[in-house]
């Protein structure tokens, strides 16, 4: 079955929008000039460009280098940093650092910048997962140690993500006015209409061919009609509208493993409540059985042609592809005779012929919930239901405008959620259960003792490699794991492509694979990209 949705409502350009568009016109050597680049691509963080509340998590940061980073096949590359070794007890990385490094304001960056930047985030309980550290010492000019609690084989990406910060001028006005040593430097920020950059004279690498980014911050609808009308040089759309066609620009789809899923409650209610009286368990998707045959029946690749227009690909885990991907995750769906017969086994029968299956009196029911806002998961939710029906399982779907509805709702619901990150660590986050029920951290309350051990070994493993088999077995290990093969406490769906109209003038190299779409992740390589006349 091919689901279509419908199209995106065409809304007259915003006062935002026509001030800009005005401005560009009046300025078109501004708007044209090679060196100059324009982009909507959205990603404004409400809580500014500060590194140590969370900046940069999905994306490069852009104003402030990290120590370490991604190249565009996902290898671990040096960036400030110019060696990094792990002690053989796993708990003490020593880290140096290169020595012509400087902050955009011109003042040298030495290792107490890099000690204050981690031991800060570490002290922010903020987005920044730094539970692991100890403390970090400058040792020297250019070498900093950092002292872990516990060894964590993930630690290494705390270097990719956490941008440095100055200690001389960090505080509380930084995030709206950052000093970093990247290769841009802020200019000007107006919040909710556009951000200026140019490039930092005091970068140590090479020099960036453009000078100079505007960054718009526009809806969706505004953002197409600048592209359209030519005022823009990279735009990001919703796949909806990545099938349409823009004079003078091609589209440039990135695949990423922004993933969506329906997460489901995995142990019965009871009547109890979080300490925030949200109420826990769901009777229904607390038996695995129910899990398991929802999975079974998913058409993932109907919902990739349907909703995603064909720009993603079907999901089988929170990590496809990367190189802690189980491969034993990927099983064959859209199989409503075998979805059957795992109920049936399970005692799960339509036994008054109504169409719904049920067991000891319950009917397999249950409402399926999403951020209103978010038309994707809104179509998810439904091609899902309308999926699991044909199996005599009944789900209604509601959309909440807020989260913080949501998460009194989500530890006894199905939610649509997304995730997606370049970091093992999530796998830790959304399925053991010494985090279950921390924030929006294993909301499901997932346990599995197995699977904790498996978790815990990853995280205890010496080094990244030594760490992937165990991330692995904690999705199967061929009795029991979170695939939809064993406990299935998630039904995958999806894996977003990002889609980006782009001026054919535009090179962009090659982008790496791309997580959650947070940030801007399109901008890890910008200072690569060139103009093509």
């Amino acid at each position: 079955m091919h689901y279509v949705k419908s199209s995106p409502n065409s809304r007259h350009m915003n006062l935002v929008f026509m001030i800009l568009l005005g401005l560009l016109m009046l300025c078109p050597s501004i708007a044209m000039a090679k060196d100059t680049l324009t982009l909507a691509i959205k990603g404004e963080p409400a809580e500014g460009y500060d590194p140590t509340l969370g900046w940069g998590r999905y994306g490069s940061p852009l104003f402030q280098s990290t120590l370490l980073k991604r190249n565009e096949n996902m290898k671990i590359v040096t960036d400030l940093a110019t060696s990094y070794s792990l002690s053989k007890d796993g708990l003490l990385w020593t880290v140096t650092i290169r020595e012509d490094a400087k902050f955009s304001d011109g003042t040298p960056l030495t290792a107490k910048d890099v000690e204050y930047t981690f031991n800060t985030a570490a002290q922010a309980g903020g987005k920044v997962d730094l539970m692991s550290l100890n403390k970090a010492e400058a040792k020297d000019a250019t070498t900093i140690l950092f002292t872990l609690k516990k060894t964590d084989s993930t630690f290494v990406n705390r270097f990719i993500s956490l941008g440095i910060v100055p200690k001389a001028s960090h505080g509380p006005g930084y995030a709206r006015m950052p000093i970093g040593s990247g290769p841009y430097r802020m200019v000007e920020w107006n919040e909710g209409q556009q951000m200026i950059a140019e490039a930092n004279p005091y970068y140590y690498g090479d020099a960036p061919y453009f000078k100079r980014l505007v960054f718009l911050f526009t809806d969706e609808d505004t953002s197409f009609a600048a592209a359209k009308a030519g005022q823009v040089d990279i735009v990001v759309v919703p796949q909806a509208l990545a099938v349409q066609t823009i004079p003078g620009m091609t589209m440039h789809a990135v695949h990423s493993v922004d993933n969506r899923g329906l997460m489901f409650p995995t142990v019965p209610a009871t009547g109890k409540t979080t300490d925030k009286g949200a109420p826990i368990g769901n009777d229904v998707t607390a038996d695995k059985a129910i899990r398991q045959a929802i999975n079974k029946v998913i058409d993932r690749k109907a919902l990739v042609a349907g909703i995603l227009e064909g720009y993603g690909s079907p999901a089988y885990s929170v990590c496809d592809g990367l190189p802690w991907f189980n491969p034993a995750n990927t099983f064959a769906d859209n199989d409503a005779d075998a979805a059957r017969k795992i109920l049936a086994d399970a005692g799960w029968k339509d036994s008054d012929g109504d169409g719904i299956v049920e067991k000891n009196g319950l009917k397999a029911e249950f409402t399926i919930i999403y951020p209103a806002e978010r038309s994707i998961r809104q179509y998810l939710a439904l091609a899902s239901a309308d999926m699991i029906k044909k199996i005599g399982i009944n789900a209604k779907v509601e959309g909440k405008r807020s989260w913080d509805e949501i998460k009194q709702l989500m530890h006894s619901n199905v939610i649509v959620f997304g995730w997606g990150s370049h970091d093992p660590i999530e796998i830790y986050h959304l399925y053991s259960s010494h985090h279950a029920g921390d924030g929006y951290n294993n909301p499901g309350l997932y346990t599995n003792p197995k699977v904790d051990e498996y978790l815990d070994k990853a995280l205890a493993a010496p080094n990244y490699e030594a760490s992937l088999e165990y991330w692995m077995k904690s999705q199967w290990d061929g009795e029991t794991g979170t695939s939809a093969l064993g406990d299935a406490p998630w039904a995958w769906l999806v894996n977003l492509d990002h889609t980006y109209f782009i001026s054919d003038h535009l090179n962009v190299g090659t982008s790496q694979v791309e997580p959650h779409g947070h940030g801007w992740p399109i901008t890890a390589n910008i200072e690569k990209w060139t103009w093509i006349d």
